[in-house]
């Protein structure tokens, strides 16, 4: 069975959405992927993958009466072929380069979902039965179609204008594109012309083309190729003038390839510091913020209604991806935050232990909250003892 059918074959025999096929109407809005080109390029590939890298290292939490065997599952795994690390890189992946991402359930034999799965489809379709519910229909580059109800898929959009539902294309960097596209074939260009040609040699006598063809290959043969391992160039008199080019390599363009660079990095909200993994304190917390803080709260609120029915989700039920930012701080400002932190009952053991990347300590140990005795909140019905704990002012 292919992957194709293990998770299209199970929401079609749940949800007997094969039999919507034919009575399916209203072919608006379509998505088209076309930014394909765009990953294909070096420097818009590192600046995509720079970020996809990062959102794959976000932590997936359960929160609320669900969170039990799921968050256990969804923290290693997303789905049968993906890890949850390589699903979230998958998912910003396709975020960046086609500004939609698709995911589609992956259901139990109960028809609960316990999996999703980004999709990459050529083309898809909203459309409606005639029963008025809504389905994402999918055509893929093999030519296979699907279609899922609309509220059981998740999307993802980036830079979203025109579409109700869909992502902008990348249009807009295409110019930026064209330039890069332009500079790398010049300095291709540039090399092979630089060393195409070494010697002009003049012919003191007007020879026919074939003649001349074959002076060319006697003096190529005789003088540059590896048998003349002596450095010596020998030329009669056939020859007026023999004289040697100088060849200068190709050099682009500092300020135009300057130009290029930041016109990329300023559309994907990154710099050469975050690329080249060379980032202080100050820039990580600016691009967190920028870029992959608003990929991760998307992208929470997209599982969750995935995930979980509307009663659910009232009743407190969501997944939140967070990241532990003051892993990427200095020793002194991890020292400062867990210290503070720690002492007021809002950081547990195995919390601050996580900041400086020591394990969880055995057994549950670690999950517990203290507070120090002076911080204790008293009422008209606690009272602090002398030994600093409390006790209820009627006994």
């Amino acid at each position: 069975m292919s992957q194709f059918d293990v998770v299209f074959d199970s929401i079609a025999e749940s949800n007997t959405v094969r039999q919507f096929f034919e009575v399916l109407n209203g072919y608006s809005p379509v998505f088209y992927s076309r930014s394909g080109g765009l990953y294909e390029m070096d420097k818009t590939r590192s600046a995509i993958d720079a970020f996809a890298i990062h959102c794959s290292k976000l932590k997936l939490n359960v929160i609320g009466g669900q969170k039990g065997r799921l968050e256990r599952n969804l923290q290693f795994k997303m789905n049968w072929w993906q890890t949850t690390s390589q699903f979230l890189r998958r998912c910003a992946t396709i975020y960046e380069t086609e500004n939609t991402v698709f995911l589609v359930p992956v259901l139990d034999v109960r028809g609960k979902t316990i999996g999703a799965f980004p999709v990459t489809p050529r083309r898809v379709e909203i459309v409606q039965s005639e029963a008025g519910n809504l389905y994402l229909r999918y055509e893929f580059s093999n030519g296979k179609h699907a279609a899922v109800e609309y509220e059981r898929c998740g999307i993802l959009v980036n830079r979203q204008y025109s579409s109700d539902f869909f992502g902008e294309s990348n249009a807009a960097l295409s110019p930026t594109l064209d330039l890069l596209d332009m500079q790398n074939q010049g300095i291709q260009n540039g090399i092979k012309s630089a060393a195409a040609i070494r010697f002009i040699a003049m012919v003191s006598k007007v020879l026919d083309p074939k003649s001349l063809k074959e002076e060319q290959e006697r003096f190529r043969n005789l003088n540059l190729s590896a048998d003349n391992n002596g450095g010596v160039l020998i030329a009669d008199n056939k020859y007026s003038e023999v004289r040697q080019i100088d060849s200068k390599p190709f050099i682009v363009d500092a300020d135009q390839m300057k130009v290029i660079n930041e016109n990329i990095y300023e559309y994907f909200g990154t710099n050469e510091k975050i690329l080249r993994n060379e980032w202080d304190e100050e820039t990580w917390a600016a691009y967190y913020e920028g870029r992959i803080e608003p990929f991760a709260l998307q992208l929470s609120i997209v599982l969750s209604l995935m995930f979980f029915s509307e009663r659910e989700i009232a009743l407190g039920s969501e997944i939140m991806l967070t990241s532990n930012r003051m892993q990427f701080a200095s020793t002194k400002d991890k020292i400062s935050y867990i210290t503070n932190l720690f002492d007021r009952g809002m950081l547990s053991q195995d919390e601050g232990r996580e900041v400086v990347q020591m394990p969880p300590l055995p057994n549950g140990a670690g999950q517990h909250y203290f507070i120090r005795g002076e911080y204790i909140p008293t009422d008209e019905k606690t009272k602090v003892t002398e030994t600093g704990g409390t006790e209820n002012a009627g006994d």
